[in-house]
């Protein structure tokens, strides 16, 4: 059976759609993301799952229990670390991790092992309040009071937005252990990057599923060419490129725009000729194999689908 399983499940607030006939099934043991930007129905989602909203339509269920039925069943197995920093400021950081265990009707000594590795990093800190935690450290407190009770899905909602670098990739290192251990994860992300690092993810927009596949399988799917552009003055030049006949798609991408073309027919020539056509100039332009955060650039670009 899969770990959580997810039917046509749709969630409104008022008349604004958050969540839209989605449906998902989530392996045993996978380390699966959700990617997309603010707004694209993530928080919600994860919400439904482990019992904080009921969802309008559909049905889902997280380790054989029903999201709505087996609620108080349920909320003993899961682990959840929300968006925002939710644990006691004015307690210690063993004061909270005392508090949740106690909550869970456990002790830090019996599930100690689980999360040992990523404790002896606060171990230090232990009578520090957790309100004077860096932000990397802060989540790793958190991550440690999700898991005091040995849960059998753990939930992390976009765990490490404004966390430094670093501690990004020492967030992601821990979860890819305790994914070793067999341990079925389901996490957020805005971060493209971060896609890489799941087993599968799925691509959200607008509380609709865009593709659900292994990072691998999906940067496969953008087949057309892609270029590389640098210019001083981007802004007129993403406007010009936009409108080229010649132009699937263009957007800004750090210090770059990435321009898509339509066919492999279009030239290096065509490209130059139209850009000095347009008075811009001293224009670096070069071929470059697309990313993930391409391939959900052109999934989201994407015309509508015609009756």
């Amino acid at each position: 059976m899969d770990a959580i399983i997810i039917e046509n499940v749709s969630k409104s607030y008022g008349e604004t759609p958050a969540v839209s006939a989605i449906s998902l099934s989530i392996r045993p043991g996978e380390l699966f993301g959700l990617i997309g930007p603010d707004g694209a129905g993530k928080t919600t989602l994860f919400k439904i799952l482990v019992t904080l909203l009921l969802p309008d339509q559909g049905r889902a269920t997280v380790a054989g229990y029903d999201v709505v039925k087996d609620y108080k069943a349920l909320r003993q197995l899961v682990g959840y670390m929300p968006g925002r920093f939710s644990l006691y400021p004015d307690l210690s950081v063993q004061e909270n991790l005392a508090f949740f265990a106690t909550v869970f009707g456990t002790t830090i000594p019996e599930n100690y092992p689980l999360i040992q590795e990523i404790y002896s990093q606060l171990e230090p800190f232990k009578d520090r309040r957790a309100g004077q935690l860096s932000g990397g450290m802060k989540q790793k407190l958190a991550l440690c009071c999700a898991l005091i009770h040995k849960p059998e899905v753990l939930f992390l909602d976009e765990p490490t937005t404004g966390v430094d670098a670093v501690s990004r990739k020492e967030f992601w290192d821990m979860l890819r252990k305790l994914n070793e251990r067999g341990l079925t994860t389901l996490v957020s992300t805005p971060y493209m990057d971060e896609a890489s690092r799941c087993d599968r993810v799925a691509f959200m927009q607008t509380g609709t599923v865009l593709a659900v596949d292994t990072p691998s399988a999906i940067t496969n799917r953008f087949t057309k060419p892609l270029y590389a552009v640098r210019a001083t003055d981007t802004y007129q030049l993403i406007q010009d490129l936009r409108l080229a006949p010649f132009t699937e798609s263009c957007y800004a991408f750090g210090e770059f725009l990435h321009l898509t073309v339509k066919s492999a027919a279009v030239s290096d020539r065509q490209i130059d000729s139209y850009l000095l056509d347009n008075n811009h100039r001293n224009i670096k332009i070069h071929p470059i194999q697309p990313g993930i955060e391409d391939t959900f650039m052109a999934l989201m670009t994407q015309p509508e689908p015609t009756a």
